[in-house]
């Protein structure tokens, strides 16, 4: 879901900041239970979700599944080189990257690299025919190279708010 995000950041106090640490271990915490965790009223926590979300500081609510129970047997970590840095080269493979329902994430990166994807498959099947489509055939891509995961150890996107 897009929100609308105000080009000036507004200033996170410490509630904010409480408040976030509780919505990224799990989302679904009733609002009433966080105002109770940092003192607040219930609707004093709401207004804040609320005008984090309008700022673009909370950007969405997902749930993390478990790759293995849906029957997604491979995680690739996979580096893209492409062929050149220019915008539209550039531009171009983010609207690829973010179309395919196979990327689960994707970082534009410096240090040599250009792209750094996080892939899931249901087995080797079907991530050779993703890598084929999206690096293999494009002629932006100068090479790539998978990185198949062995065990997810940590997944999520908390983020330390200190």
């Amino acid at each position: 879901m897009a929100r609308t995000s105000s080009s000036r950041r507004p200033s996170l106090d410490s509630f904010d900041r409480a408040i976030l640490r509780i919505v990224q271990q799990d989302a679904k915490t009733p609002q009433r239970t966080i105002a109770e965790r940092v003192n607040l009223s219930t609707a004093a926590v709401q207004r804040r979700i609320a005008a984090m979300e309008d700022a673009g500081i909370i950007t969405q609510n997902a749930a993390i599944l478990d790759t293995a129970a849906i029957g997604m047997a491979i995680t690739s970590i996979v580096e893209v080189h492409l062929t050149d840095e220019r915008s539209a080269t550039v531009d171009a493979a983010k609207a690829l990257f973010r179309d395919a329902p196979e990327v689960q994430q994707c970082y534009y990166v410096t240090g040599g690299i250009s792209f750094v994807l996080v892939i899931v498959s249901r087995d080797m099947v079907t991530y050779e025919a993703a890598t084929r489509r999206l690096f293999a055939q494009n002629e932006a891509v100068a090479s790539f190279r998978s990185l198949i995961a062995l065990d997810r150890v940590k997944a999520g996107a908390e983020i330390v708010v200190p």
